[in-house]
């Protein structure tokens, strides 16, 4: 039996917790009372929306080892219109990058960012003043680079994806599942959230995926002492200046890019702006790093490469950085 054939070692935790961070209290008044029904064969009873409600909430998860290797906590932050449930498990039923940064010695911390998955939405448009946004499976085929646009289909069978894709797209329905919906205004409220999440854990190593690694970004820019390294696996956006009250305290960036960037005009302009941010922040004497994985010699990666089959080759990528960061205490 080779080493890739044998069960891996037990994780040994010694809790998993959470927590919400963030919110706050939002006032309602002169709203209709409804009657509804809620249990099964049950009457319909009033339901008054009058009063408090708790909004821009964030539920985190910890899992905490029995034995950290590692100095500092590792929080992972998801996209847009995801949840924590992207760093679980793959699309295919592997383990994902959870289990491998736990497996790296990390306590980790996964999130549900504002209005997403177990942080609960708020009502609108009495609070969130714009309805959520719903993101087709059309539109994930092409915007998450595994086929053209033209090349999907409804049945899974008739969908044709980009050569050599790495996302296992025999389970893209199963991916499709866990989307969430989203609401386009609502950065000022998530950042308050994640500034809250930093404050409570201390410091820190950022990971953040698409619109959560432009979050990361702007986390490492407004609490520079609390973020360590900060990794943005295709980020989306970036702040418009890194620029800090203390620019030697800017952490440590690496950049990672998947295949096709070229190929997608969208893409193309998201990473143009980003370039410009990693630029921004070299100037400033900080260190960043690019991990273009084409670049790299690995090809066919989507815009989740936590995802794709070789998802664990991406992550042992970032944390061959990491361990120039931030290595371990003791060997494993």
């Amino acid at each position: 039996m080779n080493d890739d054939q044998r069960p891996p070692v037990p994780l040994c935790l010694r809790e998993i917790r959470s927590f919400f961070v963030g919110g706050t209290i939002r006032t309602l008044n002169g709203l209709p009372v409804e009657q509804r029904r809620f249990a099964q064969n049950g009457p319909a009873r009033s339901v008054d929306p009058n009063g408090d409600h708790v909004c821009g909430q964030m539920y985190v998860q910890a899992y905490l080892q029995a034995s950290p290797t590692r100095r500092v906590p590792l929080l992972l932050w998801h996209g847009g219109g995801m949840t924590g449930a992207n760093w679980e498990t793959t699309p295919d039923g592997r383990p994902g990058w959870l289990a491998f940064f736990l497996r790296a010695g990390f306590d980790v911390y996964v999130s549900d960012a504002v209005e997403r998955g177990r942080a609960g939405w708020a009502r609108w448009p009495e609070i969130y003043a714009e309805p959520p946004l719903h993101r087709t499976l059309d539109e994930g085929w092409d915007m998450f680079r595994i086929g053209p646009r033209e090349g999907y289909a409804s049945t899974a069978d008739a969908r044709r994806a980009h050569a050599g894709q790495q996302f296992p797209i025999e389970g893209f329905d199963t991916f499709a599942a866990q989307w969430v919906p989203r609401w386009a205004d609502h950065e000022a409220m998530t950042l308050a959230a994640y500034d809250a999440l930093l404050h409570q854990v201390g410091p820190c190593i950022v990971l953040g995926h698409s619109q959560g690694g432009g979050f990361a970004l702007e986390a490492a820019r407004r609490r520079p002492r609390q973020v360590a390294a900060v990794i943005a696996v295709e980020p989306s956006g970036a702040p418009q200046t890194p620029h800090t009250d203390d620019m030697s305290a800017l952490p440590p960036h690496l950049y990672v890019w998947g295949d096709r960037i070229v190929d997608h005009p969208i893409w193309q302009r998201y990473r143009t702006n980003v370039d410009a941010h990693a630029a921004a922040v070299r100037a400033a004497g900080a260190r960043a790093d690019l991990c273009d994985l084409p670049g790299e010699g690995i090809r066919g990666n989507s815009h989740f490469p936590m995802m794709d089959r070789n998802s664990d080759a991406v992550a042992a990528l970032v944390l061959r950085w990491l361990d120039t960061i931030a290595p371990p205490t003791v060997q494993i």
